[in-house]
């Protein structure tokens, strides 16, 4: 009795990658084409036309046996929902991939962005990193837990979103306002994160726990129009390009969030002497500003987790090279920190600015919400650490995106929403990053990516 107990213990500890063994080298080309298939459908947004990647999906599922339903307020822009069910003892979790990429400017590609040429480890696509291998790496562990029979205690629902890319009327923000009974769940998995490689090595895997806030702000610069051989004070185009000028090199103060806190916390105890020493000093008042002049000149990322961000990305005056045009207009990237006063930041803003000529218009209403970080002390939590140390020997990190994802709406309805992502190496730099010319992915990154939500699922939603 006493071995048949022993027995029985061991095997209800024994984790879900051990209950339900994949051969992940296997299952690599079986990923891949599924992943390059779908790279290969152009869904630019705008225009978007998911519905094509959705149906793609759709049919993929349906050969496994496993129901799925588009739901769209624009016929050319589906959702895709898919379930598989568990005993209901826990509430359900949530993958989410959206199929929209952001546009191209063709000239600037060595490939053809839609090709999805593979080539010395990477695969050279729009929507490579951006975020196809989320849509992909989910639909996959939908049809593990089918194919294995894995019981679950939960249900997972995947959800193939559309509009990600700034249009999310007809994407998370229809499914959450018109259907959320289908996506409702008390844990999310989406993009925002990364598994960071150094030396060919995972040492941290960064989970996205909150993010920054898109809120653009527009400069509109007015003056007389004239003719462009007579130097006049009141160019627009000058005023304009000196509020820019002010504005785009304008140090915003630093300021720190229980998240960024933790984070660097976090980081420095994993970091070299050198950079750990920097990661605590940031947390010093009396040298965080040394050390935050360092990191704008060589970590822009963590330079933007400190403050919210000004970044002028369009300019647009002007329709003939010898007329001076009466108006003149640029675009400020403004990524706000959760807890920003958008009012008081816009006086500050004015204030930097300090030109009467120069219109200074605030964000559109709407736009994402704000929501509390989602937490550190829940069961998802715990899962995404164990299942980084166990595939990587490397700690799990909470941390604050400077972008923005579909989590933001899931978040604001009290849904502990989570950013992973691939694998990141700190020398590529920027190259073949999201939204960038040739973005690209390892082919590693891609599988390692579908192998570790796939372990996460099973740590916190497999019944023992």
């Amino acid at each position: 009795m006493r071995s048949l107990a022993c027995f029985l213990f061991f095997a209800a500890a024994a984790s879900g990658q051990d209950r339900y063994p994949v051969d992940w080298n296997k299952l690599e080309p079986e990923i891949l084409d599924h992943f390059t298939s779908l790279l290969r459908i152009d869904t630019s947004n705008p225009p978007g036309n998911e519905t094509r990647a959705a149906k793609a999906v759709e049919a993929v599922l349906e050969r496994e046996g496993i129901p799925s339903a588009l739901y769209s307020s624009v016929p050319s822009r589906a959702n895709l929902v898919a379930r598989i069910r568990g005993n209901g003892s826990k509430k359900p979790i949530l993958l989410m991939g959206h199929t929209d990429v952001v546009g191209v400017q063709r000239e600037r590609w060595t490939v053809d962005p839609f090709a999805a040429i593979r080539k010395d480890g990477y695969i050279v696509a729009r929507g490579a990193t951006d975020d196809k291998e989320h849509v992909v790496a989910g639909m996959m562990v939908l049809m593990l837990l089918k194919r294995l029979h894995v019981k679950l205690d939960r249900d997972v629902i995947f959800l193939a979103e559309a509009g990600e890319e700034g249009t999310t009327a007809v994407g998370i923000d229809f499914m959450v306002k018109q259907h959320w009974g289908e996506i409702e769940a008390e844990y999310a998995l989406a993009e925002g994160g990364s598994m960071v490689e150094e030396g060919g090595r995972v040492n941290r895997v960064l989970v996205a726990t909150t993010e920054k806030a898109p809120r653009g702000i527009r400069l509109v610069a007015r003056g007389p129009a004239g003719h462009g051989s007579r130097p006049i004070p009141g160019n627009a185009v000058v005023h304009l390009a000196q509020a820019v000028a002010r504005a785009g090199t304008w140090e915003t103060p630093m300021r720190l969030n229980d998240t960024t806190r933790a984070y660097f916390e976090r980081l420095a105890a994993i970091s070299p002497p050198a950079d750990a020493a920097r990661y605590r000093g940031i947390l010093d008042p009396a040298r965080a500003p040394e050390i935050d002049r360092f990191f704008r000149e060589h970590e822009p990322s963590t330079y933007s987790m400190l403050r919210t961000s000004v970044v002028p990305t369009i300019l647009k005056g002007g329709f003939r090279s010898n007329v001076i045009p009466s108006e003149a207009e640029a675009y400020l990237d403004v990524r706000a920190l959760p807890d920003e006063d958008m009012t008081r930041f816009l006086a500050d803003l004015r204030r930097v600015i300090a030109d009467p000529a120069v219109e200074v218009v605030p964000p559109a209403a709407g736009g994402r919400p704000v929501a509390p970080p989602s937490r550190i002390d829940t069961e998802m939590f715990h899962a995404l650490e164990k299942v980084a140390h166990r595939m990587f020997n490397a700690p799990a990190l909470p941390s604050m995106l400077t972008g923005a994802t579909d989590n933001a709406q899931l978040r604001a309805r009290g849904v502990q929403a989570y950013g992973v992502g691939p694998i990141v190496s700190t020398g590529d730099g920027p190259l073949g990053g999201a939204h960038s010319d040739d973005e690209r992915i390892s082919v590693r990154s891609v599988v390692k990516l579908a192998e570790y939500l796939w372990n996460v699922v099973l740590e916190s939603a497999a019944s023992n």
